[in-house]
C-alpha cells in the first residue's frame, strides 16, 4: 500500500516537470494554425502545427537545428517526390521507389535521423496525395517553416522555460552519482570493504545517461540564452559558468572512476589505508555535492565547492606523507586530479587550479 502514493508522487512530479513543455506545445500548435490559416488562408494546414510539434520534441538545445533539419527534409522528399513522378508516374511500386530515392538523398546530405525522416515522409505525402491533392508541394514548405518558427517564438519569446531550471535538473543527477559513489568509496576505506568499493565503481562507470542529460541540458542553456532575449544577460553569470562546466565534471567522473577502481585494487591487496585517505575522498563527494547546491542557487562564485576540493587535496596530501603503497599513491594523485576537475568546473583557470592544488597538497617530500 505504501507504494500507491510514492506512485502517486512520482507521477505528479513528472507531470509538473512537463507543464511548462505541454504549455509551449499547445502554444505553438495554435499559433501556427492560426497564422497558416487566418494569415496565409493556406488550406487546411495540418502539417504546420505537426511541424511545430516535431520541432518542439527535439532535445532541448536542438530545436533551431531540428527546424532547419526539418525544412530540409521536406524540401529533399518533395524534390525527389516530382522528380520521379514525372519518370514513373503513380502506384504501390512507384510510391515504394520515391520514398527509397528520397531517403538515400536524404542521408547524403546529412546524417541526423529527423531530416531522413522527414525526407520519407514528405515523399509519402507527394507520392499519395499528388494525383488528387495538386499544388501540394508549397504549402508543404511553407507549413514546415511556420511550424518551425513557430516553435522557435514560442520558445524563445512568448513562453521560455528558465534555462537556469533546466540545466539544474540536468545536472542534479550527475553530480548526485558522483558523490554518492566518492561517499561509497570512503566508507569502502574506511572499513576496508573491497566490494563496496566494487559496487561505488560500477556504478560510477554507468553515468552516460546522467551525463548525457546534462551536455544535453548545458546545450539548451546556451540556445535558450542566445535566442531568447529574456536570457541574454544571463549568458556571462551562473548560467554561463554552468553550462561550462559539463567537461570538467565528465574529467572529473572518470578521474573519480580510476580513483575507486584503484581504491579497490588496494583493498584487495592488503595495502595501506592512512586516516587521511577516505577523509580526503570524502572531501571530494562533499565538494561535488555543494557544486550542485551552489550552481542551484546562483552563487557568484562557488567557493564552498572550493574549499572542499583544496581540504580533499590536504587530507590526501597528508595520506602520502604518513605513507601509502602503490596503489595508493593513484588513489592520492587521483584525488589531486579530480580536486582540479572540480575547481576548474567552478570557473578557475586550469593553470591557477594546478597551482592551488599544489599549494594544498603541501610538500612531497615524506617524514624518514
Amino acid at each position: 500500500m505504501r507504494a500507491v502514493p510514492a506512485l502517486a508522487a512520482d507521477r505528479f512530479r513528472r507531470v509538473r516537470a512537463g507543464a511548462g513543455l505541454a504549455a509551449q506545445a499547445g502554444l505553438a500548435a495554435g499559433l501556427s494554425w492560426w497564422v497558416a490559416d487566418s494569415l496565409l488562408h493556406i488550406a487546411q494546414p495540418v502539417f504546420a502545427p505537426i511541424s511545430a510539434v516535431v520541432a518542439l520534441a527535439a532535445s532541448v538545445g536542438q530545436r533551431l537545428r531540428r527546424t532547419i533539419e526539418l525544412v530540409i527534409g521536406v524540401a529533399v522528399g518533395i524534390l525527389i517526390g516530382d522528380l520521379l513522378i514525372r519518370l514513373v508516374g503513380v502506384g504501390a511500386w512507384q510510391l515504394g521507389v520515391i520514398v527509397a530515392f528520397a531517403v538515400v538523398v536524404a542521408a547524403f546530405v546529412g546524417r541526423s535521423p529527423a531530416l531522413v525522416v522527414q525526407a520519407g515522409a514528405t515523399a509519402v505525402l507527394i507520392g499519395t496525395l499528388t494525383p488528387s491533392v495538386p499544388n501540394l508541394e508549397v504549402p508543404r514548405v511553407v507549413d514546415a517553416l511556420i511550424g518551425g518558427g513557430a516553435t522557435l517564438l514560442v520558445t524563445a519569446v512568448l513562453l521560455p522555460l528558465n534555462p537556469l531550471r533546466i540545466i539544474n535538473r540536468a545536472a542534479g543527477p550527475a553530480l548526485d552519482l558522483l558523490a554518492d559513489q566518492l561517499d561509497s568509496a570512503a566508507e569502502a576505506l574506511r572499513e576496508r570493504d573491497a566490494e563496496k568499493a566494487r559496487v561505488a565503481r560500477d556504478r560510477l562507470r554507468d553515468n552516460k545517461a546522467e551525463m548525457g542529460s546534462f551536455g544535453e541540458a548545458a546545450q539548451g542553456a546556451r540556445e535558450a540564452a542566445t535566442l531568447s532575449p529574456v536570457y541574454w544577460s544571463a549568458r556571462e553569470g551562473p548560467l554561463g559558468r554552468y553550462a561550462k562546466s559539463v567537461e570538467p565534471v565528465d574529467r572529473a567522473m572518470r578521474n573519480s572512476g580510476t580513483l575507486i577502481r584503484r581504491a579497490v585494487t588496494l583493498l584487495a591487496d592488503g595495502e595501506r589505508v592512512p586516516d587521511a585517505m577516505p577523509a580526503a575522498v570524502s572531501a571530494l563527494a562533499e565538494a561535488a555535492r555543494k557544486l550542485r547546491k551552489e550552481f542551484a542557487r546562483g552563487a557568484a562564485e562557488p567557493t564552498r565547492c572550493r574549499e572542499s576540493a583544496l581540504r580533499a587535496v590536504a587530507e590526501a596530501g597528508r595520506a602520502y606523507r604518513a605513507g601509502v603503497d602503490f596503489s595508493g599513491a593513484v588513489v592520492v594523485a587521483q584525488v589531486r586530479t579530480t580536486a582540479s576537475d572540480l575547481l576548474v568546473a567552478t570557473d578557475v583557470d586550469q593553470d591557477e587550479a594546478n597551482r592551488l592544488v599544489r599549494s594544498a597538497f603541501g610538500p612531497l617530500d615524506r617524514p624518514a
